[in-house]
């Protein structure tokens, strides 16, 4: 059997496990899944602790990798807006750039979660979110072709619920986690009244090896006391002071620009998630992952905006924030103060430059440091376009893809295109596509 037979028997078979026409809006509209993208989707379920909500699973993996080294979760938030949005989270530019940059996977969930309904539901893993998410490992490597996706590492990153989420996937299965990134959002380590339905977790007595770092707005309780998202703040506290004390490489990084709104936490998070996976990723996808370093760190007050190497830290170690290095310092210094990461290198230039129907196509890379504003279109040396003609994001710096609430692309996706005049050339060879960074760098 061929594999063009073997993966249309998948397909089929998963189809009529999942239908598509059982969706209803908003999911009910999403992005082509054709490869390099996969998609699964599960029905809610009406048995005693499986998740009783609909999900899709749609997953990213870099065509030139023979095998997968880990696989990158980008979990949205809590309600319909923010769970709808998941549906594009695989098909961002610049967490793909991540991933192939480690020879990942990208993968991104959709819960299909009503907009009144408790999102303890999923976000909770243990009411069955867990369980589905490793299924979703073993069908999407069945239909990729990479099987090894049910047992390489996770880096997990989680915005709101999804935080919520992400931290207590890495409490149940640290062995598995390579690093975790929180924004918005922490495991329960205490009660809380206003959401008697959440179940707090119990925290490890030992040290993870686990990199995490927790990241939330100045306006979810750090400078601003009062309001929907000021509670957040004493949470954090509440899991990053006794998972610190107990020996955890935890960090806390503040936005001083934000609210609940992701902002430009991105271009802390990917070089952040960089430098984790680059540390820790074994190169043998048989051994375990690696511990990170411990004479590199760097640490800084709860509070404040600078660090330093640990040993010329002056205060309790074992209440600092911990950062894993130099490189990452430096960044954590800079979006502390104003979410200005630097970036100092070109993006990587278009490639397969060529005309289809009268529309110039290309293919591209995003810049791994700070991502894609737009494309410059030019034609025999002359700029007579940008693709998107005016980048939009409301929530931090334009981006090419735009920007949701939960850090994905907008939706209808921007294609890599342009429409061109034929009168004037039909020869790719006469046009040029240039790529801006989000600081202003071009490639060449």
């Amino acid at each position: 059997m061929t594999k063009t037979i073997v993966l249309a028997v998948v397909l089929l078979a998963l189809s009529l496990a999942t239908p598509v026409a059982a969706q209803s809006p908003p999911y009910d509209v999403v992005p082509d899944a054709e490869p390099p993208y996969y998609r699964v989707r599960y029905e809610a379920s009406q048995e005693e602790g499986k998740l009783d909500i609909a999900v899709k699973y749609t997953i990213w993996i870099p065509q030139a990798v023979e095998t997968l080294r880990g696989v990158i979760v980008h979990q949205h938030g809590c309600g319909e807006g923010s769970c709808k949005s998941g549906q594009t989270g695989a098909y961002d530019l610049h967490w793909q750039a991540l991933a192939a940059e480690h020879d990942c996977a990208l993968l991104s969930p959709s819960y299909e979660q009503p907009q009144d309904a408790d999102c303890q539901r999923w976000c909770d893993p243990r009411k069955g979110s867990d369980a589905a998410f490793q299924q979703s490992l073993i069908d999407l490597g069945k239909m990729s072709g990479h099987p090894e996706l049910n047992s390489v590492p996770w880096a997990l990153w989680g915005h709101s619920g999804g935080a919520t989420w992400a931290g207590i996937m890495t409490l149940l299965h640290p062995d598995r986690v390579a690093a975790a990134w929180l924004r918005s959002g922490v495991p329960p380590v205490v009660a809380r009244p206003d959401r008697p339905s959440a179940q707090i977790v119990v925290l490890p007595e030992q040290p993870l090896a686990v990199p995490i770092m927790l990241n939330l707005g100045t306006k979810e309780g750090v400078t601003v006391k009062e309001g929907r998202f000021a509670g957040l703040w004493p949470r954090v506290l509440q899991f990053f002071e006794p998972m610190r004390e107990r020996g955890c490489l935890i960090g806390i990084a503040v936005d001083p620009l934000t609210s609940h709104e992701c902002g430009n936490q991105r271009y802390l998070a990917i070089p952040w998630l960089d430098e984790c996976l680059r540390l820790r990723l074994p190169t043998d996808s048989r051994e375990t992952l690696r511990p990170m370093p411990k004479q590199t760190a760097w640490l800084a007050e709860v509070e404040g905006n600078e660090a330093v190497p640990m040993n010329e830290f002056a205060g309790d170690k074992l209440k600092a924030v911990w950062l894993p290095n130099e490189r990452v310092a430096q960044s954590w210094m800079r979006y502390v103060k104003n979410t200005q990461v630097e970036d100092t290198t070109p993006p990587p230039a278009p490639t397969n430059i060529r005309i289809e129907n009268g529309v110039l196509k290309w293919d591209a890379e995003a810049d791994l440091e700070s991502g894609i504003r737009k494309f410059i279109i030019l034609h025999q040396g002359q700029q007579i376009a940008t693709v998107p003609s005016n980048p939009q994001n409301r929530f931090g710096r334009p981006l090419f893809q735009g920007l949701q609430y939960s850090d994905t692309p907008l939706q209808p996706l921007i294609k890599l295109q342009y429409p061109i005049d034929l009168s004037e050339s039909a020869n790719a060879i006469d046009y040029k596509v240039v790529a801006e960074n989000t600081v202003g760098l071009k490639s060449n």
